[in-house]
C-alpha cells in the first residue's frame, strides 16, 4: 500500500505518459477517487421524487460519499494487497484487474466475481440514466430546453419521463462513439458533474447572508463560506487533472460544450426563456 514508485510510461502499461514528477503522478491518481464518489449527484437529481427531500437529500448526498469512500477504499486496498508482483501488475496497464484476479483466484470464484462486477456496472448505468433523465425532465417541464414539449412528456403507463430517458441513452451512445477512450469519458463526466455542483455553491457564496438569508432545515452555518471556497478550488484542481494526457481530448470537449451552451443561451434562449413558471408552481 505504501510503495512510491514511478509507474508512468511503459512501466505502467502506457496508461499515463512518462512523467518524472511523482507529485504530478499523485495528483493524477486523484481521478480514481473522484470517479468513485460521483454517486452523490443521484439524491439531488431525484429530489422531487423523495419524501422529506429538504432533509433526506443532503443526508443521502453525505451517505453516498461516505459509503463510496469507505467501501471503495477497502476494495482498492484489497486489490493492491492481492497483487503478486507490483512491477508486473503495473505493466499490464488497464488490464491489471483481470490479471490480478486471474493470478490469485480460481476460475470457479473469479467468474461469479466478474458477473457481480458486470451487474454492479449495469445498475450504476441505470442510476446514471435515471439521474440525467430527471434533470432533462425538470428543465423541460419549465420550458428551459429545446423541444421541451416532447421531453417533458410522462408515460401514462410507466409514470416516467420516457422521452427524456431515451434522449439520455441516445446521447450517451453518441458520446462513446466520439470518445472511445474510457478514461476520457469518465474524466469529462466527472468534470461536468463537479462544475454543475460548484456553480450553485459559488452563487450561494455570493448571496449568503445578503439576498439568501433563510436557510433550509439541513445547514452547516458559517462553515458554508469556507466549504464553498474549498469546493471551488477543488473543482479547479480536478479540471486541471482531468485534461492531462491521455485525456487531453477532455479539454476540447469541455470548452466546446461550454462555448456551444453560451452561443445557444445568448443567441436564442435568453430571449425565449424567462425562467421557470413561479406562479404556476406556487398554485400547485
Amino acid at each position: 500500500l505504501w510503495t512510491f514508485t514511478n509507474f508512468t510510461g511503459a512501466s505502467g502499461g502506457g496508461v499515463w505518459p512518462r512523467s518524472e514528477s511523482l507529485s504530478k503522478v499523485l495528483l493524477l491518481g486523484i481521478l480514481l477517487p473522484a470517479y468513485t464518489v460521483t454517486g452523490f449527484d443521484a439524491p439531488a437529481h431525484t429530489s422531487e421524487e423523495t419524501v422529506g427531500a429538504s432533509r433526506a437529500v443532503p443526508r443521502g448526498i453525505i451517505h453516498s460519499v461516505m459509503v463510496s469512500g469507505i467501501f471503495g477504499w477497502v476494495m482498492l486496498c484489497s486489490l493492491v494487497l492481492a497483487i503478486p508482483n507490483l512491477q508486473t501488475a503495473a505493466q499490464k496497464g488497464d488490464q491489471v484487474i483481470f490479471w490480478i484476479i486471474g493470478e490469485v483466484l480460481p476460475n470457479w470464484l473469479a467468474i461469479p466475481l466478474y458477473v457481480g462486477a458486470i451487474l454492479a456496472q449495469f445498475v450504476c448505468g441505470l442510476a446514471t440514466v435515471t439521474s440525467a433523465s430527471r434533470v432533462i425532465y425538470a428543465f423541460a417541464r419549465d420550458g428551459g430546453l429545446p423541444w421541451s414539449g416532447v421531453l417533458r412528456r410522462i408515460s401514462p403507463r410507466y409514470q416516467t419521463p420516457v422521452p427524456a430517458i431515451w434522449t439520455v441513452v441516445f446521447l450517451s451512445v453518441l458520446f462513446t462513439v466520439y470518445t472511445p477512450v474510457y478514461s476520457t469519458i469518465t474524466a469529462v463526466c466527472v468534470i461536468f458533474l463537479y462544475i454543475s455542483y460548484v456553480i450553485p455553491a459559488l452563487l450561494g457564496l455570493r448571496a449568503y447572508g445578503r439576498t439568501w438569508t433563510k436557510m433550509g432545515p439541513f445547514q452547516i452555518g458559517g462553515w458554508y463560506r469556507v466549504l464553498s471556497a474549498l469546493c471551488a478550488l477543488g473543482c479547479l484542481l480536478l479540471i486541471g487533472i482531468g485534461i492531462q494526457p491521455p485525456n487531453d481530448k477532455a479539454l476540447w470537449i469541455v470548452l466546446g460544450t461550454l462555448c456551444l451552451t453560451a452561443v445557444i443561451w445568448f443567441g436564442f434562449e435568453r430571449r425565449r426563456f424567462k425562467g421557470p413558471p413561479i406562479h404556476g408552481l406556487l398554485q400547485q
